[in-house]
């Protein structure tokens, strides 16, 4: 079977009936890897959720095959999720489906995100004329089908959004489903909105927990490892994951911040508070008034040598996720950990 996103929510429910390998690619990654989590949300039993990378497939071709026949810890269902880069799963799926037509026991659904794969890739070859199989290419989302989406996630919440409010929300999540996926979902919970009781949003709910900007996004991560808030690092971290967020795009909103501290820490006065500082800055309008507080935090404990350290630190850590992208998420996990602990000095 195969699928686009212009008919992959028709598809979807069919697919999950009927297939057991789920293969998402395309240059729209935010599209593969929240199309992964519709199919997961299907499941009729999803139960424990197995992750593997594309390392360990390619490291150990039968894995996939043995993980997919395991039982859970708990003995009850599993699913397999697999984040890839271009054919990196192709051994280790052949190794599976192989196993499937040999009938080798009953395999757990594996859901497999490639990023740089089409659905011309030698996977998808593998794949797509199998009746067990879905392979779905996922294109960038232009706003109307972004606010279509927005509009759906909506319903299916409980949550009535207009066209407006729709295309707002994928504006700010620039374009991007799994972070608009994660406003709706805020925003139904603050509305108290169910299915059963549809609740109709408005502007001043979705300004009490919508983000501005993609920025907003990647900001409570950002604002928890600068302030060297290590407890709440954990959590923020799992988000990140969850939410497949873009190592580049989240590093680069570090680097936005760090240089509005390096311009305020220009700015500052050798005996000058930091908080005081940055009062005088909002209230001079050069500094967003909500930031106000996470800024004249930051501002006290970044300053002169520790500044420069950390502005080198993140031109190191950008060098090496573009270098070492399949490893960006983990490249970038083990970073902010070291600069959170950092902070917290």
């Amino acid at each position: 079977m195969k699928a686009t996103q212009k008919d992959f929510l028709a598809v979807a429910p069919r697919a999950v009936r009927a297939a057991k390998v789920f293969f998402f690619c395309g240059p729209d990654e935010a599209g593969a890897a929240a199309a992964a989590q519709r199919i997961a949300d299907l499941l009729e039993e999803p139960g424990e959720r197995v992750e593997l990378s594309g390392a360990d497939l390619r490291k150990d071709p039968v894995l996939l095959a043995d993980e997919a026949r395991s039982t859970s810890l708990f003995a009850g269902a599993r699913h397999i999720v697999a984040r890839v880069s271009g054919d990196e799963a192709h051994d280790a799926l052949a190794n599976h489906v192989a196993a499937i037509d040999a009938g080798e026991g009953e395999p757990c659904p594996v859901l497999v995100v490639a990023t740089s794969a089409t659905d011309k890739a030698r996977t998808a070859k593998l794949l797509e004329k199998r009746g067990d199989a879905l392979v779905a290419m996922f294109w960038p989302p232009d706003l109307a089908s972004v606010r279509d989406a927005v509009r759906t996630m909506g319903d299916e919440l409980g949550l009535k959004l207009s066209g407006e409010m729709a295309e707002r929300i994928a504006r700010a999540a620039a374009l991007d489903v799994r972070l608009a996926q994660s406003e709706v979902t805020k925003l139904a919970i603050y509305l108290d909105a169910v299915p059963s009781a549809p609740v109709a949003a408005d502007a001043e709910a979705l300004d009490a927990i919508g983000a501005r900007t993609e920025d907003d996004g990647f900001m409570p991560l950002v604002n928890a490892v600068l302030a060297g808030r290590t407890a709440r690092l954990s959590s923020e971290l799992h988000r990140m994951r969850e939410l497949s967020l873009n190592p580049v795009g989240l590093l680069l909103a570090f680097e936005r911040r760090v240089a509005q501290l390096a311009q305020l820490n220009a700015r500052l006065g050798p005996r000058e508070e930091a908080a005081a500082f940055v009062s005088n800055e909002a209230r001079a309008r050069r500094v967003f008034w909500k930031d106000e507080r996470d800024l004249a935090d930051q501002l006290g404990r970044w300053k002169g040598p520790r500044m420069a350290r950390l502005v080198a630190r993140l031109v190191e850590l950008h060098r090496d996720l573009l270098a070492n992208s399949a490893a960006g998420e983990t490249l970038l996990a083990q970073a902010l950990a070291g600069i959170a602990r950092e902070a917290n000095r």
